[in-house]
């Protein structure tokens, strides 16, 4: 189990597991909108944390990002392209 606290959106946290494909499993949001929440995890059940990010990375809402895009946020360190950002100066 993996466990992520979003920024900037209306949800505390994020639980999520991930498998040896890194296919992510049983999502949940503390906090937030649950229907709307509820909806997300049915819906990238199973997929892997690439095809995840490609979806939801940027989806906007309040304060420049949402929880979409928070679990996006979440799971970029578990996708095959994932670079850490660069220290600013």
């Amino acid at each position: 189990m993996y466990t992520y606290s979003p920024k900037g959106t209306c949800s505390k946290q994020i639980i999520f597991d991930l498998d040896a494909e890194r296919r992510v499993h049983n999502v949940k949001f503390i906090g937030g909108c649950s229907g709307n929440l509820q909806g997300i995890g049915r819906l990238v059940e199973g997929r892997t944390a690439d095809e995840i990010v490609a979806l939801l990375k940027g989806i906007r809402c309040r304060q420049n990002t949402s929880c979409p895009d928070q679990l996006a946020q979440a799971l970029l360190p578990y996708t095959s392209g994932y670079k850490p950002e660069e220290p600013k100066q």
